[in-house]
């Protein structure tokens, strides 16, 4: 039996995008002689389509899209994702399903057992878990069809009571397959190549896993779609970060031959490669989906904005992006000259939009009420505010899609303001630290200078005041970041951190400034996620709780 896998790029609710590109792959699978097709969970509807799965329609438009994709299912099978309706009474009114079809026809639904419920997942929410496991015969082969996370309850502790593969085992099938929609985190690819190995391993059995690819708003689904022997051994690993169609041939004998060169990484590729890849599609595919072309940004020489502009012209081309240097009095001479070499090294749109007299009009404006009080953070803000109203005054003119460049640090402690340089469409870097938007920085001048060397060495600063750091209001970056990874990712307590090595009262003043920053959280565009815990959907804390603030 020839097997090929189509990791593709799905669009939420896009039904014509979508249909077609999986009839297209039907058929470029059947001229290169494959018998079975198999595309990824949900590849219907796009993932996840989160509360569009309430409304009757959408499941409707799911099953005429079936319907449609069946039709052009002659002389070779597929299996497809879809969300169905519950034909019982009991539960969820929803599964989430894969259909095997054959000749015109669905030959046998099989329904997702193990519904994350955890992070960025949602699935019980929508769906009712299957309690009924069945094979598929096919091509003189017994096949055991799963559903992404269907395959994750092997792990040391596992979330459910239950295994949906012990039950399959028992029908003594000889290949495993496992559609699925597991979104990128730069830990992720090591963490699915284990469990994947160890499901091969436990029921000695081939196993061909298919990915989504591509970014829906926040989430980033990185591909790299799997093919293991019943040894357990990797025989192929598809492309990250790109569509792909790749052709296997499974043997009499249940095992994998490769119908052409392999795709198998040698090494595997560093955090911040991945991190790079990662929001270069999130960009991009935000902006495609979006219906949005150009993107706009305040550039005020230091590194986020730098390595944010670099970023876009590299996933949108740099004509489609617009840099605004926006001065305040308190900008330096080396900022401004910052910003303009990445211009010009970039190649992007810029234009000089001095602050100075639009803040000085607030504060004449507010004279009767500050009633000659002293510069504090009124005044800073007012900077950054002005800078917002000017850089949304242009999206809403020339229809550009405003780039948030705040880091994970920043984002984190809560330094930042509201209506300010926390606005905007998207947040390219809130889920990376700002000791690794120094890494990335370094990454993007691997081959040429882009970002200007002083950026990059010079101590970061938000220039609201005179000679400000951020280390007046902070702590060093290299001490901050790893206690907020302690706290964000691994979920560790003051007191788990404090025993680790970490100064006393500086953890607790940095847990402090996260909880109390909670407020403003709530308040900032969507995240690109590229870590395995971002701010946003994956972490949900109340706003007034008292707990370690």
């Amino acid at each position: 039996m020839k097997i090929a896998l189509a990791q593709l790029n799905y669009h939420v609710g896009n039904f014509e995008s979508n249909t077609a590109k999986i009839i297209d792959h039907i058929h470029k699978a059947k001229q290169q002689g494959a018998d079975l097709v198999v595309f990824a969970e949900l590849c219907v509807c796009g993932y996840p389509s989160r509360d569009f799965l309430e409304f009757k329609e959408f499941i409707g438009l799911c099953e005429a899209s079936a319907k449609k994709i069946a039709t052009a299912c002659h002389d070779i099978a597929c299996i497809i994702g879809l969300p169905t309706f519950n034909d019982k009474a009991e539960g969820k009114d929803l599964n989430n399903s894969a259909y095997f079809i054959e000749n015109g026809e669905v030959k046998a639904i099989v329904n997702k057992a193990l519904l994350p419920n955890y992070d960025i997942f949602d699935e019980y929410r929508y769906f009712e878990p299957s309690t009924q496991f069945s094979c598929i015969d096919f091509k003189g082969h017994r096949i055991a069809l799963t559903i992404c996370e269907d395959l994750w309850n092997t792990i040391e502790n596992p979330l459910y009571v239950t295994r949906p593969m012990d039950m399959l085992i028992k029908e003594q099938p000889d290949v495993m397959i496992n559609i699925a929609a597991s979104p990128f985190a730069y830990n992720h690819d090591e963490e699915r190549i284990a469990i994947l190995k160890d499901n091969a391993l436990r029921y000695q059995l081939p196993l061909f896993y298919v990915n989504h690819v591509g970014a829906q708003t926040e989430l980033i689904f990185d591909g790299g779609s799997l093919i293991f022997n019943n040894k357990g051994e990797l025989v192929d690993e598809l492309p990250y970060f790109g569509e792909t169609l790749s052709h296997y041939e499974l043997t009499d004998k249940s095992e994998v031959k490769l119908l052409q060169p392999s795709t198998k990484r040698n090494t595997r590729q560093s955090d911040i490669e991945q991190i790079h890849q990662a929001l270069l599609l999130g960009i991009r595919d935000y902006f495609y989906k979006s219906g949005f072309k150009s993107a706009i940004l305040g550039l005020s020489g230091g590194i986020d904005s730098a390595v944010v502009c670099a970023l876009a012209a590299e996933a949108l081309g740099p004509q489609n992006v617009m840099a605004v240097l926006l001065p305040s009095r308190f900008s330096s001479d080396h900022s401004i000259k910052d910003a303009e070499d990445l211009v010009k090294n970039l190649g992007c749109k810029h234009e000089v939009i001095p602050i100075r007299h639009v803040t000085e009009a607030f504060e004449h404006t507010l004279h009767p009420q500050f009633n000659n009080l002293p510069f504090n953070i009124a005044e800073e803000n007012i900077q950054s505010r002005s800078r917002a109203v000017i850089l949304m005054a242009m999206c809403n003119k020339f229809g550009y899609i405003l780039l948030n460049t705040s880091n994970k640090s920043e984002a984190a402690v809560g330094y930042g303001t509201l209506y300010g340089d926390m606005c905007g469409g998207i947040s390219v870097i809130g889920d990376v630290y700002k000791t690794q938007v120094f890494e990335l920085a370094l990454y993007l001048n691997r081959d040429r200078e882009i970002i200007p060397v002083n950026t990059i060495v010079k101590p970061p600063s938000a220039e609201l005041r005179p000679d400000q750091k951020d280390t007046d209001s902070l702590p060093e970056y290299d001490i901050l970041d790893p206690i907020l990874m302690q706290y964000v990712e691994n979920r560790c307590s003051s007191g788990e951190i404090i025993k680790m090595g970490y100064d006393e009262q500086t953890v607790r003043r940095v847990l402090r400034l996260v909880n109390l920053a909670e407020h403003k959280r709530y308040q900032t565009p969507p995240i690109l996620r590229v870590s395995p815990k971002a701010f946003g959907m994956g972490r949900r804390m109340p706003i007034v709780g008292k707990y370690l603030s």
